[in-house]
């Protein structure tokens, strides 16, 4: 098994990335295969006695199967949920990219397999002139969309298709179903899967615990 990271990221904020992300890691710690989750910036957090919490990232912390202390996983942890550039300057701090390359870095040095969930949608800015696209296109990550579901989605889900492939390889997306369920559910995924650049990968039912037909090994095998 040779190292690989994928970067996951979603249509929008709120689409349930941390919910694939977790199922992503948990099947692909059940074919014994060292993995972790990488959450390189968080905004929206909780003070507990360790410091600064994000809930998306002690989730993926626990899905992995490799011991890996919170400040790697989420080197950049910031209170409010508001735009990372913008909790950044509230807190008078200029994200690193160095920084976020090491972390990965280290964590992939334990891992066969490495999950890193960016923070809401692809063209999310973390400094004056740099996107979170542009950091993932610098290092090669092949790309999974997590597309949310609801009404708005097939715009969502083109557009940010689009943009992905212009700067990295999409290796394709989910169907993360959110409630309540679109009147025309089945119908929107035929025509994304008609439309979409990339194949789709599964289908999280709502509140699903498993993805169905999720082609894990073209995940995996990178």
């Amino acid at each position: 098994m040779h190292m690989s990271t994928i970067f996951l990221t979603g249509t929008d904020t709120e689409v349930g990335k941390t919910h694939v992300a977790t199922l992503l890691l948990k099947a692909v710690s059940d074919q014994d295969i060292r993995c972790a989750g990488y959450k390189p910036i968080a905004a929206g957090a909780e003070l507990q006695a360790e410091g600064l919490r994000n809930e998306d990232a002690l989730g993926l912390q626990t899905a992995g199967n490799i011991h890996i202390p919170y400040e790697l996983i989420n080197p950049y942890c910031f209170a409010p949920a508001i735009a990372p550039h913008l909790a950044a300057e509230q807190a008078a701090v200029t994200i690193s990219e160095t920084k976020l390359l090491d972390a990965h870095d280290r964590i992939a040095a334990m891992a066969d397999w490495v999950l890193v969930e960016g923070a809401g949608g692809w063209r999310v800015p973390i400094g004056p002139d740099r996107d979170m696209a542009d950091f993932v296109s610098d290092q090669g990550w092949p790309v999974v969309l997590v597309v949310g579901m609801r009404l708005g989605c097939l715009n969502h889900a083109l557009l940010s298709a689009e943009s992905i492939a212009r700067q990295s390889r999409l290796l394709g997306w989910v169907a993360n179903c959110l409630p309540p369920e679109q009147p025309m559910l089945m119908d929107n995924i035929k025509t994304l899967r008609q439309r979409m650049p990339a194949p789709l990968l599964g289908v999280f039912p709502e509140g699903s615990q498993t993805p169905e037909n999720l082609e894990m090994l073209t995940l995996i095998e990178v």
